[in-house]
């Protein structure tokens, strides 16, 4: 008797074996379609990342445009004592004000005195200022001093160490 429950069991276990492997071998090859799935989609999410980054580095590099009709700049008019009153409404540095309208800190310097008006776009950029409160100026000033602050100085390393080791060389 042992030995027909015995068989009777092996016949069990390996009809189940087979259903089971029936319907496990789909699912693993699925499992493996999909694991390969995700990994292409990993590397690929890695590359759009790098690309918006890269973007994102571009957008903030790019100088502030004005959205300003050309009649307007026309009609507007720079005196050094406006430029002056300008910067000072909106709580602006030469420098600041440099930045924003895309030229050097002695541009506008030379505007303030007479010497020089803005021309072009960065008339065009002054022009746009006059329509900003202080609150958008600190904003775009922000947006495009960024990537500067996110770099910072490098640590040199080894340096000292160098220093260090000709100086116990020395007799």
């Amino acid at each position: 008797m042992p030995k027909i429950e015995m068989a009777i069991k092996d016949a069990i276990q390996r009809g189940a074996r087979r259903q089971i492997r029936l319907v496990a071998t789909p699912l693993r090859r699925e499992v493996r379609r999909l694991r390969h799935t995700v990994t292409g989609l990993r590397k690929e999410l890695l590359t759009l990342r790098a690309t918006a980054a890269q973007w994102e580095w571009v957008a903030e590099q790019t100088p502030w445009s004005s959205t300003v009709s050309d009649e307007a700049v026309k009609a507007a008019r720079l005196s050094p004592r406006l430029i002056r009153k300008l910067r000072a409404r909106l709580g602006l540095s030469q420098t600041a004000l440099a930045k924003l309208a895309g030229v050097s800190g002695a541009a506008v310097v030379q505007w303030e005195q007479g010497r020089a008006s803005p021309s072009g776009d960065r008339r065009k950029a002054v022009v746009a200022l006059r329509k900003l409160g202080r609150r958008e100026v600190k904003r775009l000033l922000a947006r495009m001093l960024r990537p500067a602050a996110k770099r910072g100085p490098r640590p040199r390393k080894g340096r000292r160490r160098a220093r260090l080791t000709r100086r116990r060389q020395r007799p």
